[in-house]
């Protein structure tokens, strides 16, 4: 899990810093080894780590409009 979490803020910052948008939002969803074959052994589990910077960690609108477009809960994000 620390990879992907680690992956996902790497991403989003990247972004951000290359592009300098208003804001970069990134949620990657992911199957675990881990998970499915390792430890708790439930096939089909996946983990979703976001990270939402600029105007989608400041504005919920803007959060909420980006979350409802991925098909994501619209509540708020877990950061990494």
């Amino acid at each position: 899990m620390q990879i992907q979490e680690a992956l996902t803020a790497q991403v989003a910052d990247t972004i951000q810093e290359v592009l300098k948008p208003r804001g970069a939002a990134v949620v990657i969803e992911a199957a675990h080894q881990c998970m499915t074959t390792r430890g708790i052994r439930k096939p089909g589990v996946r983990m979703a780590t976001s990270r939402m910077l600029g105007s989608f960690r400041d504005d919920p609108a803007t959060r909420r409009e980006f979350l409802a477009m991925i098909g994501r809960p619209r509540s708020a994000p877990h950061e990494s």
